[in-house]
């Protein structure tokens, strides 16, 4: 009952307390508070418990300052009329903390969707007007440059609404089917190519060197022969002189002894006729065993003899 009474003659303190807890608020980490009066920007409100003046202040909006990212799917034309199909992903975030950026992102558009839209857009544009100056071969190799060239020409843009571009990538770039597979043919086209030519000079190298390979050979036959053929005329050169010398130191004892030469001729007549026997094989040999025929062979015989001590002195 004294709470009561208590209460209902110092209703104003409650009133006064109820209106100090509704100027508390707090502002959650990565996150700025916007503050507006009457509908007019104040100042902004960092992170944790904050008091604003109750009933004349309000909580307008809430900056996040964390890194946001937004995926693309959009299709460009190439300059040779080739449909080309993107699909990247774009991180961005609000450019710092300071007041004047927080003004910038908490006013320039109404809501999220509308600076998102206007952020896509603008990008899609971008990357469609730099698509539309190249050629569909060119495209695949030029990730790199479509970001430069975005970042190039939105980051102004951006700046102006408090906003940063952090990152664009490109993830996959996709053409009609129809072009995909006349791409895949003149790749295989390509390599067929390449593969055709390695053969060639696979085939050439190998033939070439078959070509060197015999052609030493039949060189290194052809030194091998000379060296032979070399080696039996000095033989038989050798054996000829030795042949005469033999004769010529007969046929000077049989001087001294008084005998008559022609009996080494004949000798040696009979000695051929010997050999052609055992060594003939069996083959058939003619010779002249009239006693005119053995003295014409004796005397080549002698003319062979005289010619060869002729030569020798």
């Amino acid at each position: 009952m004294d709470f009561a009474n208590w209460l209902s003659s110092n209703w104003w303190i409650l009133v006064i307390l109820f209106i100090f807890f509704s100027g508390l608020f707090t502002i959650n980490q990565g996150y700025i508070g916007v503050i507006t009066m009457f509908g007019k920007y104040q100042r902004i409100a960092t992170p944790g418990l904050r008091f604003k003046i109750p009933l004349i202040e309000q909580v307008y909006k809430k900056v996040s300052i964390q890194n946001r990212s937004v995926e693309l799917e959009f299709q460009a034309v190439t300059a040779d009329q080739a449909n080309v199909y993107f699909k990247s992903m774009l991180l961005y975030s609000v450019q710092n903390a300071e007041e004047e950026t927080i003004k910038k992102v908490a006013f320039k558009f109404i809501a999220d969707k509308d600076l998102m839209q206007a952020l896509i857009r603008t990008i899609e544009g971008n990357i469609r007007s730099f698509v539309a100056t190249k050629k569909q071969a060119e495209i695949l190799g030029l990730r790199r440059e479509i970001v430069e060239y975005v970042k190039a020409e939105i980051d102004h843009t951006l700046e102006t609404w408090g906003y940063h571009l952090q990152d664009l990538q490109i993830n996959d770039i996709t053409f009609d089917k129809m072009i995909l597979d006349s791409m895949s043919k003149v790749v295989a086209s390509n390599n067929l190519k390449a593969a055709a030519e390695n053969e060639g000079q696979a085939l050439l190298i190998t033939k070439t060197k078959s070509a060197e390979a015999e052609g030493n050979a039949i060189k290194i036959s052809a030194e091998a022969e000379k060296e032979a053929a070399r080696l039996r005329g000095q033989g038989v050169a050798l054996f000829r002189q030795e042949v005469a010398r033999g004769m010529t130191e007969a046929a000077e004892q049989m001087k001294q002894a008084n005998l008559d030469t022609n009996v080494i001729l004949f000798s040696m007549w009979t000695e051929a006729i010997k050999n052609f026997a055992e060594y003939g094989k069996g083959n058939v040999i003619f010779l002249d065993g009239s006693p005119d025929g053995m003295e014409g062979t004796m005397k080549q015989i002698q003319a062979l003899m005289v010619k060869q001590a002729g030569a020798e002195k």
